[in-house]
């Protein structure tokens, strides 16, 4: 159900006020905007990928429709990692403005510096790294490190003088990562001892028990799965995640394989992150895919994207034999990623076709060859209870995992009072250390579908649901509108609704029918006759065959 729209009111001098424009409710697009005293911070700008009820739509934006009017007032754009989810967007932020200043730990700027140099913008970016501390107009930020399943992620301090906002990120605990680099617990600690009057917190998890598995568990699991594979390895993973892809390497290398990337992004990213020293390749052990194809089968591990059933994806294509990989008996694909909610039937799409083919599938359900990388409902009891913090606001997941992550909260002391469940468009806020909603705004989806940005609709989704389920039928007809004697047709064709247009042979009578009582009765537009050919057909079709297809009448005058 959709929360109930209200105003906010104007914003009072010295009070901070908090707008999540996605991420709320949902795995994806995650935005968030923090104004006080006239000026605007924004943490995080990314894209939530589409489901199969969205055909056509290549990404999903934030709502930017709130802070359209006022991009001058936007003082620096705050990135806590290099994920999709959390960048994607960005571009198209900054086709509105492109000198707003982007801050970002190293890794996660030179992602974006990367993207951006695609959409041909040339960015105005600050390195930041934890332990830092930012001074931007009325915020003061300070960085705090934080482990994902990406390197280099930060949690972020915000102080202003209506309240300090702690936002975490995607964030968990894991206590031995690949890179050493721990979630920072004594400066929470010490956060939690200065005081924080509100918290938004990663929900990803809070609904799974314990804490989350380490991620060091995941390389003999894959050393032994490469080593017992007969032919070739295809692994699939997100291609900005680099502690999989580092696993992936020394796997291999201990089998004495070598590794071709596949995928424009995650040669990109990998790219990135190996000039940085954030991946740490062996010598000699990658390889081009087209050389690697002269290698022995059982000698070459494919590190592929398509983790999500995404149908433009290596993984994909291979499973539909698009692809120059001819997936065969005794290969073996590894899916090294959890399943994003929304894209179940297309990766069970992928995992059938490739069976099909004769490979081995591997993935999270029958081995641990991947585990995620945000805090799981143990790890979330021991934050909050470090940190103690005055008000809480769950974000970053789907109703679900906001409300187990609110019970947590509460179930940590928080009052219940002080824990905000909202929606993308909540306006919250704080002063005096008291977090209040007072206005709800209409959030939308923004579609990306090819060259064009939120020219899609509702509608047009709609229409294209219907196009495919249930087929298009077009109906021409020339008359005298005098009379309306049809002089010309019924022609009707269909596409996808019947193999033989001899079926509308019964309905043509009713047509020439309709179209005579309503001229008899004074219709002489023909939009309107076009209606009642509209309304005669898809009484018919509904009524003979069940069915609700796009019907599309012409009629014309003769």
């Amino acid at each position: 159900m959709s929360p109930e729209l209200f105003t906010p009111p104007a914003l009072d001098s010295g009070t901070l006020r908090i707008i999540p424009l996605g991420g709320i409710g949902e795995i994806g697009r995650n935005m968030t905007v923090f104004e006080i005293d006239g000026k605007l911070l924004i943490i995080d700008c990314g894209v939530l990928f589409p489901e199969e009820t969205q055909p056509g739509v290549d990404l999903i934006l934030p709502d930017f429709e709130p802070i359209r009017d006022r991009l001058d007032d936007i003082i620096a754009v705050v990135l806590t990692h290099g994920h999709e989810d959390h960048i994607g967007a960005v571009p198209y932020l900054l086709r509105m403005r492109q000198d707003i200043p982007i801050l970002g730990s190293s890794l996660t700027l030179a992602f974006i510096e990367a993207k951006l140099k695609e959409h041909r913008i040339q960015p105005f970016t600050h390195l930041v790294r934890e332990g830092q501390v930012e001074k931007l107009g009325p915020f003061t930020l300070e960085f705090i490190a934080v482990n994902h399943s990406i390197p280099d992620a930060l949690a972020i301090v915000v102080q202003t003088a209506g309240g300090t906002v702690l936002h975490t990120g995607d964030f968990k605990m894991d206590q031995l990562p690949l890179d050493d680099r721990i979630t920072d617990l004594r400066a929470i600690a010490r956060w939690g001892e200065t005081g924080v009057d509100l918290v938004l917190s990663d929900s990803t998890n809070a609904d799974v028990p314990g804490f989350t598995a380490l991620e060091r568990d995941i390389g003999p699991v894959l050393e032994n799965v490469i080593a017992r594979a007969p032919r070739r390895v295809i692994v699939a993973s997100f291609s900005s995640h680099v502690h999989r892809v580092q696993q992936v390497l020394d796997a291999a290398h201990a089998n004495g394989r070598k590794v071709a990337l596949m995928g424009r992004s995650m040669v990109r990213n990998m790219t990135i992150a190996a000039d940085l020293g954030f991946l740490n390749v062996p010598d000699d052990l990658l390889i081009d895919h087209k050389k690697a194809a002269n290698l022995p089968d059982d000698k070459i591990v494919y590190m592929s994207t398509g983790s999500q059933g995404e149908p433009m994806a290596v993984l994909a294509r291979m499973a539909n034999l698009e692809h120059q990989i001819e997936i065969g008996h005794g290969d073996t694909v590894i899916l090294a990623s959890s399943l994003i909610p929304g894209n179940e039937n297309a990766v069970y799409r992928v995992i059938n076709g490739l069976m099909k083919l004769g490979a081995k599938v591997v993935h999270k359900g029958t081995s641990r060859v991947h585990v995620s990388g945000h805090a799981s409902a143990g790890e979330l009891l021991y934050f909050y209870n470090v940190l103690h913090p005055t008000n809480v606001m769950p974000v970053h997941g789907e109703q679900r995992h906001l409300v187990a992550n609110a019970e947590l909260a509460i179930a940590t002391g928080v009052p219940e009072k002080n824990v905000i469940v909202g929606e993308n468009g909540t306006v919250v806020d704080l002063r005096d250390g008291v977090a209040s909603v007072v206005g709800q705004l209409d959030i939308g989806f923004v579609y990306v579908d090819g060259s064009t940005v939120g020219e899609i609709t509702d509608a047009d989704l709609k229409d294209r649901r219907i196009l495919a389920e249930e087929g298009f039928i077009s109906i021409f007809v020339a008359m005298d509108a005098q009379t309306g004697k049809v002089v010309v047709g019924p022609e009707i064709h269909a596409r996808g609704f019947a193999p033989d247009e001899a079926i509308f042979d019964d309905v043509k009578p009713q047509i020439v029918k309709a179209l005579a009582e309503a001229a008899a009765n004074g219709t002489r537009d023909s939009h309107a006759f076009s209606q009642v050919v509209r309304r005669v057909v898809g009484r018919w079709v509904n009524t003979q065959h069940r069915r609700r297809p796009m019907i599309v009448p012409v009629v014309i005058e003769a």
